[in-house]
């Protein structure tokens, strides 16, 4: 009988190496190496490491082009995020906080996709069928299209798949199944990794588009190495806060799309609810004529959305003043301060300032500079400002005011909104006309800009 071998990997980064090490070599990680017996590799059937294919190298002049073909879903935001809708033989990842809703968006995509006639197969590995069926009681998502199983072991998954031959595969999760070929626990390394080797052939070779559920680790990135985002095709995050009813979609990969791009849905007791203005969303609970509130037009890969800034400037009694940011890159804010600190002459040193993005928002584009800079001048001045400007553009450390891009659908979303002023930057006027009944001003500098916003 042969000896079996045991190796150590990272369950971060997936690095191997023969003996454990208290520090990763492959990504620096702590006390993340683990142990994990030999992985003894299948030879024959869909698990074969090497598909067999008969075609030879062909100049790419000579390939066909064309569009993916797309199926799309009921849910336009989801459509939005994956760049039209799904892709058949895409493998796509779908990761986030646990009771977040990830069931909940795959089980309301599978019953639109079996609505429209498709095979859909909803494996779940955490759940029994019975409870699915409850959820889909909840959801209205009944239909005979729409195959439920509750299984973790790969040889029946595959008798399933083969049985079923669906057009829609969602695994839930990716983390509890396990292949009995390989000698290591469910959600290892090693089974994560050969998992979903497997579904990536089975999906490439059969056409079929397969949504992987993964866990998410306590720092909010999908658990388990690194290789899983590199074998997808596309990777979601489902975002949100427990205590608010929203949910943000966002790709931070697509092969077959932007990774712009973000859909906003409502959690109901029918589940998830699309948002088509999610700027009416985020501004409902502004207050008005208060100090450190300004509304900022940000761009969210094609769509425009308007978010409130809020900032809080107060004395402080440490001799190191704190900066503290939720929504805005940390390191932006500061940077935002000094140019206050050192163009327009606010002695900040002796202020904590605090700045958020309300309703939980990321934003990290440039263009969210200046009506960072308003808020911040404002609470400072405790001087309000006007309750319908909207305020946009890109800070130097001159303390001038740069260009942004899309400044047009910028504008014409701040007037379907019923705003009254927009506040941007003077060569971003170039080239386009602005829309009648609201009023433009162009500024070159943070100074212009204060004086317009603050008089």
């Amino acid at each position: 009988m042969a000896k079996l071998k045991v190796k150590f990997a990272c369950t971060d980064c997936g690095t191997e190496s023969p003996k454990w090490l208290g520090k990763c070599p492959g990504c620096g990680a702590w006390n993340t190496m683990v142990e994990e017996k030999e992985t003894v590799v299948k030879t024959q059937g869909m698990g074969s490491p090497l598909i067999q294919t008969k075609e030879k190298p062909r100049p790419i002049i000579h390939i066909e082009s064309g569009q993916e073909p797309r199926i799309e879903t009921r849910l336009q935001e989801l459509n939005r995020v994956l760049g039209g809708g799904v892709v058949p033989g895409s493998l796509i990842l779908v990761g986030g906080d646990p009771g977040i809703g990830k069931s909940t968006l795959l089980l309301q995509t599978s019953h639109a996709l079996a609505s429209k006639g498709l095979k859909v197969l909803y494996i779940s590995g955490e759940e029994s069928v019975r409870q699915t069926r409850l959820r889909a009681d909840r959801l209205g998502a009944l239909t005979d299209k729409l195959y439920v199983l509750c299984e973790t072991n790969m040889d029946q998954v595959n008798d399933a798949i083969e049985s079923v031959t669906p057009d829609f595969l969602v695994i839930d999760s990716i983390q509890t199944v396990y292949d009995p070929n390989v000698q290591s626990a469910p959600g290892s390394v090693s089974q994560v990794r050969e998992c979903t080797a497997h579904f990536m052939r089975v999906a490439k070779i059969k056409g079929i588009a397969t949504v992987l559920v993964g866990h998410v680790t306590k720092e909010g990135a999908i658990a388990g190495p690194r290789l899983l985002e590199h074998m997808v095709d596309c990777v979601l995050y489902f975002e949100g806060e427990r205590h608010h009813s929203y949910r943000l979609l966002r790709a931070v990969k697509n092969r077959f799309g932007s990774t712009n791009e973000i859909g906003i849905f409502e959690m109901g007791e029918s589940g998830l609810r699309e948002v088509t203005n999610p700027s009416e969303l985020f501004l409902s609970e502004r207050p008005l004529g208060v100090s450190g509130s300004t509304v900022v037009a940000s761009m969210e890969g094609t769509r425009p959305v308007l978010v409130e800034l809020q900032a809080l400037v107060a004395t402080t009694n440490f001799p190191s003043p704190r900066r503290m940011s939720t929504g805005i890159d940390h390191n932006r804010m500061a940077l935002i301060i000094a140019v206050l600190e050192k163009r327009m002459g606010m002695f900040l040193q002796t202020q904590d300032a605090y700045l958020n993005v309300a309703g939980g928002v990321k934003l990290d584009e440039p263009a969210v500079d200046l009506a960072a800079a308003v808020s911040i001048a404002s609470s400072f001045r405790d001087a309000p400002t006007r309750p319908y400007d909207v305020i946009f553009g890109e800070i130097g450390l001159t303390g001038e005011v740069r260009a942004v891009a899309r400044a047009e659908q910028r504008v014409k979303e701040a007037q379907k909104l019923g705003f009254k002023r927009v506040i941007m930057p003077e060569k971003s006027l170039k080239g386009w006309s602005p829309p009648t009944g609201i009023e433009i001003i162009g500024v070159e500098t943070v100074s212009e800009a204060l004086k317009a916003a603050l008089g």
